[in-house]
């Protein structure tokens, strides 16, 4: 799964990598959790622009806003089948900016180290998203996104199973476009990224409560 991340960035970092049509504003964030807005990248016609989503997806359809902090995440192998991811699949797909993310592996002393993991090369990468609009009997109204995982590869299969699907720079554009609807033309970009592309080292475990939310979240653990 992927359930905590951040987003270390200016503005036009993230306008250059995703090629806005319009300015953003960038706080930036050590230690995004589930329930809290993050940043979201979305395109209509020809146009992106990034605005804050609710993470936990909230299908249109749901009468109890309270299920949105259980679909934190949407599993590659089935998003195309679940009926609370398939329709926005084809039709409400987003990108998540991000800077890195958190795993945590399992020890022998049964205590969970966390992992921060980022791009070998620093810079930034992009989840692939799901969003959803909903609106509630009293006229409550929330926009809310998911991030589809898959399976690790071999630089995160000592810490965790699951990993964030990452799009490349050069997909973007095919996975914006909800004109391509055809899950089986979203599918090959549903699949972990290269070993390569990713590097992970361990951090404090101050990075398991949310309040923390400082630089110190990512500076590596000391030998």
């Amino acid at each position: 799964m992927c359930g905590r991340f951040n987003l270390i960035t200016d503005a036009q970092a993230l306008i250059d990598f995703f090629e806005l049509s319009s300015g953003v504003t960038v706080t930036p964030r050590y230690n995004i959790s589930p329930s809290q807005n993050l940043l979201a990248v979305r395109q209509h016609d020809s146009r992106r622009e990034a605005l804050p989503l609710h993470w936990g997806l909230l299908p249109h359809w749901v009468k109890d806003r309270k299920t949105a902090f259980k679909m934190i995440n949407a599993r590659a192998e089935t998003v195309a089948e679940k009926p609370a991811f398939r329709n926005a699949l084809r039709h409400r797909r987003c990108l998540i900016p991000a800077s890195g993310f958190y795993e945590w592996r399992a020890t022998e002393k049964g205590v969970k180290q966390p992992y921060h993991i980022r791009p070998k090369e620093g810079g930034l990468m992009a989840f692939a998203g799901l969003w959803e609009s909903w609106s509630g009997a009293d006229g409550e109204h929330i926009e809310s996104c998911t991030i589809i995982v898959t399976t690790a590869n071999e630089t995160l299969r000592p810490i965790h199973d699951r990993m964030p699907v990452i799009v490349p720079r050069e997909q973007h554009t095919l996975w914006l476009d909800t004109a391509i609807q055809a899950p089986d033309r979203l599918k090959p970009l549903l699949i972990p990224c290269p070993e390569e592309v990713l590097v992970a080292y361990p951090v404090s475990r101050m990075v398991g409560n949310p309040a923390n939310d400082g630089p110190e979240c990512v500076v590596p653990l000391s030998p």
